[in-house]
């Protein structure tokens, strides 16, 4: 078998004196069949990226690929490609409980975002296919096995599960695909995807995708890899030509106004913070001062991480606040600016939040906030990334150096509040950090917050100037929520607001708060 760190056999245009060259190739010459090459046409996807240019040709062919590329690469369509191209030249007839191609990832953002990649190439070869995380009831998944499908996208424990049930089988895979195996390995999942993997015939093929190549990738590779072809489309720290990085040198109670700033400038912007609670914090601060945003880290429910991503795709939400394990599930394209409000803790962590934008070709800005005791350990893990930044000391919020970073007019449109609509009595909710004071006490009884009726009006967004949080199209009817302000917790205790309308309005801006603490050591 080939190392792990054999380079790509010629392939690749990027550096390399290669055959491929993105500027003579097309899909079609790389082998990719035309009905798939006419899908991506219709997305306007012609050119191939160099991680697809690199391992198409040896992929198709069928054989073992370990893929190294930067996030925003393309290595979604690097492995759907062929997986699709393989099942859709056989289609033997599908058997309940036993799909014929896994493809397991991490997060359940990122499983989420293959399945639409895959939705359009399947419908096109009548392939089907089915997600499988937890986080959310099993009982449509299990459903789904029991009918058979082709492709199965899923997280490593949720699928465990329903393996040990009894509800799935792994003896037909044909195509076994593990996407972003560094993160797998920094989550602790490697276990549970060597168990998944051992239960899949040995002759199957099997692709692996990496943004970096370390020794517990390598640990997968050879145990599950056979006569695997290498590919590496870049270095393993070399930064997107179109990334800037920069660091700013701010003080403490400075560091706030300065993330504001830079978030109220056109475009889309995902900010990153250490912990959980100094993520829900900081959306409450820029929602408060009329930016609007959304948070995604481990305590939400899956419903309402749904829901946030939901609205910073659509471009309801302009600024998502995430925090590390959330990072390798963002994959939304034209970020234009990444924050890092507080200084990753190593220096792939760094790499992989900064590859939230440049992504697709589109330029990108970087920036790290750090105070006078950050600079050092910031300057330590941007070296061990590969980064030269830039470091600018900041002098508040008029700074000059802010709009060059973050060019245009500054807005504050309104930040966001949630409205909650529902006929099972879950009532207004409690603030998020708990107790009964300032209206925060339930209408309507108890209220169980399990739902159970058809979803009522959603609130409308409040307008005419008067600043107030949007309210429910009806009045409220005992046990009905109206809208709260977008720090506390929508539905009954649980969170997950099962048969509850869910919708986003705004409020005007521009309250003025004190410094932000990003970070709360110990809560992750």
């Amino acid at each position: 078998m080939r190392g792990a760190s054999e380079k790509s056999s010629g392939r690749v245009s990027a550096g390399n004196h290669g055959r491929i060259s993105l500027t003579q190739h097309d899909f079609s010459t790389l082998g990719v069949p035309a009905s798939l090459v006419g899908v991506l046409a219709e997305r306007d996807i012609t050119t191939p990226t160099p991680i697809q240019a690199a391992t198409l040709p040896d992929s198709l062919a069928g054989r073992d690929v370990l893929g190294r590329g930067r996030t925003g690469s393309g290595k979604t369509y690097a492995f759907l490609l062929p997986l699709v191209a393989r099942l859709s030249a056989t289609s033997p007839r599908r058997r309940p409980g036993a799909p014929r191609a896994l493809i397991l990832a991490p997060t359940r953002e990122l499983v989420g975002q293959i399945e639409a990649a895959l939705a359009p190439l399947a419908a096109t070869t009548g392939l089907t296919s089915r997600t499988v995380f937890g986080g959310v009831s099993q009982g449509p998944q299990v459903t789904a096995l029991r009918k058979g499908v082709d492709i199965v996208i899923a997280c490593p424990g949720r699928l465990e599960d329903l393996v040990k049930q009894g509800h799935a089988s792994l003896g037909g895979i044909e195509v076994t695909i593990i996407d972003e195996a560094d993160h797998m390995a920094d989550l602790g999942f490697l276990p549970v995807v060597r168990r998944l993997l051992d239960q899949t015939p040995r002759d199957g093929q099997r692709l692996l995708f990496s943004a970096t190549l370390d020794a517990q990738v390598d640990v997968l590779v050879k145990r599950f890899l056979h006569d695997a072809v290498v590919h590496e489309a870049d270095s393993a720290q070399s930064p997107v030509s179109t990334m800037t990085h920069h660091v700013l040198h701010v003080d403490r109670e400075q560091r706030f106004g300065v993330l504001a700033d830079l978030a109220s400038a056109p475009g889309r912007t995902v900010v990153f913070t250490r912990t959980k609670h100094g993520a829900k914090a900081l959306a409450r601060q820029l929602n408060a001062k009329g930016i609007p945003t959304v948070d995604l880290h481990g305590n939400l429910s899956q419903n309402a991480r749904t829901r946030n991503m939901d609205a910073f795709h659509s471009g309801r939400a302009t600024t998502l606040v995430a925090t590390d394990i959330a990072a390798r599930g963002i994959h939304v394209d034209d970020v234009a600016l990444v924050v890092h409000a507080d200084p990753p803790v190593e220096h792939k962590a760094y790499t992989h939040r900064s590859g939230r934008t440049a992504r697709a070709g589109s330029d990108g800005t970087v920036v790290t906030l750090a105070t006078g005791e950050q600079l050092r350990e910031v300057r330590s893990l941007t070296k061990a990334a590969g980064i030269s930044p830039t470091t600018s000391r900041v002098q508040g919020t008029h700074d000059p150096v802010l709009s060059e970073l973050a060019p245009g007019e500054r807005s504050l449109p309104g930040g966001l509040t949630v409205a909650v609509s529902s006929d099972s009595g879950a009532g207004e909710s409690r603030p998020r950090s708990g107790g009964n004071g300032g209206g925060g006490r339930r209408r309507g009884g108890s209220g169980s917050g399990s739902g159970g009726g058809p979803p009522k009006a959603a609130a409308q967004p409040s307008g005419r100037g008067s600043g107030r949080p949007a309210r429910s199209a009806a009045p409220a009817a005992k046990g009905r929520g109206t809208a709260r302000p977008a720090g506390r917790r929508t539905g009954g205790g649980s969170g997950s607001g099962s048969g509850s309308a869910l919708a986003y309005s705004t409020t005007s801006g521009g309250s003025s708060h004190s410094a932000a603490s990003f970070s709360s050591k110990g809560r992750r």
